[in-house]
């Protein structure tokens, strides 16, 4: 079997210096114009050999989010469709909207989770998109499946900010039960420390769409605050929250995030520090940008997907390390881990990547091959 090679593990390097934070770039720019400069941290290279992961499922558009039930898969394309998996059986299932979605750059069918009663109620949420004479906002809403179709049945929050880019769009219910949804700033960065604004936010919704009583803002879905463009949240086993965040041109980020924290945009980026502001865990630094998107965690570590850093990293909280665990892909959109399998979806048909044949697609790999 053809054999791929997981290089290049990085102890965990707090740069200094920023770009500026006021530029607005979208993540296709995040490397371009970066200041040439001495890389203050050191790298160790760790070349592992490792069997080529499986491909479950190829021909996917611009998918965005990977979601399992039982043995099936369900994949949101951001052109608006659902791409169901059983048993090697691929089937895209049409998303019946109230509102025309956008075609903006990153904009579309964003996050998608399944319901916890998915199994009675066929219902699940979706972030996506959308236009209208109004403007362009994101909104979020049920969707029930029947005969093949997904249609939107009931608004839970509606008039996120949306602009050119930095939608956001990240959805996951957590172990508390609760919604949780990431939104980006609009290209507006200001917004981001407003707390009457929706945009650069982590938001927390009760599943009916009402605001729960214990969240740190009096009649607020804001949970946390000063985020540029977070496109993946996770848990940990023991219930802690985690984030990935694009910044300008680099600087990305890897956030624990504390409930009512405000993480700094756009007064603060990367390894920059300020009272009442949080650090990231890792931070790409000033010269270097992995544009990172959907996340998991599992055994201590996190593994986050890289679309201008076309891999998946893996972030060890205990020793504080990074290393690229899978690369020559392209870019990647969403992983999944489950049952000690790693999944993950490419994203190179977004009209940034190089497409190769059959892209995009769903691949599978064995965490153990990993370790």
């Amino acid at each position: 079997m053809k054999k791929i090679f997981v290089i290049s593990m990085f102890l965990l390097l707090i740069t200094t210096g920023c770009s500026g934070n006021g530029t607005q770039n979208p993540e296709a720019e995040q490397e371009d114009n970066l200041n040439e400069r001495e890389d203050e941290g050191q790298e160790v290279e760790q070349t592992v050999q490792i069997e080529e992961p499986e491909v479950i499922t190829g021909n996917l558009e611009i998918p965005w989010s990977i979601e399992k039930f039982e043995n099936s898969f369900y994949l949101a394309e951001r052109p608006g469709y659902i791409v169901k998996i059983d048993n090697r059986v691929t089937e895209r299932q049409s998303v019946a909207l109230e509102k025309d979605i956008s075609t903006a750059p990153e904009a579309g069918l964003l996050g998608f989770v399944l319901a916890p009663d998915f199994a009675e109620s066929n219902l699940a949420y979706a972030n996506y998109t959308y236009v209208d004479d109004s403007g362009q906002f994101n909104r979020i809403v049920t969707l029930h499946l029947e005969d093949n179709i997904w249609r939107e049945e009931s608004l839970l929050l509606d008039h996120i900010p949306s602009g050119t880019y930095h939608h956001g769009g990240r959805l996951k219910i957590g172990p508390d039960g609760m919604l949780y949804t990431t939104t980006g700033d609009a290209s507006e960065p200001n917004i981001a420390q407003d707390l009457d604004s929706l945009g650069g936010k982590i938001l927390r919704i009760n599943l009916d769409g009402t605001i729960p009583s214990d969240n740190p803002f009096p009649d607020s879905y804001v949970y946390s605050y000063g985020h540029r463009n977070p496109q993946g949240i996770t848990w940990s086993s023991d219930g802690m929250l985690f984030s990935s965040e694009h910044g300008s041109r680099a600087n990305d980020e890897v956030n624990l995030i504390e409930v009512g924290q405000n993480y700094g945009w756009p007064i603060t980026e990367g390894s920059e520090e300020q009272e009442g502001m949080v650090s990231p865990l890792f931070t790409s630094g000033d010269l270097e940008t992995w544009a990172p998107s959907g996340m998991d965690y599992y055994d201590g570590r996190l593994y986050v997907a890289a679309l201008r850093g076309s891999a998946v990293l893996e972030f060890d909280l205990e020793a504080g390390e990074q290393r690229e665990i899978i690369t020559g892909f392209g870019r990647i959109r969403d992983v999944l881990i489950e049952d000690n399998s790693l999944y993950f979806i490419s994203n190179n048909t977004d009209g940034r990547g190089v497409p190769e044949e059959n892209d995009d697609k769903l691949y599978r790999i064995s965490l153990s091959e990993l370790n």
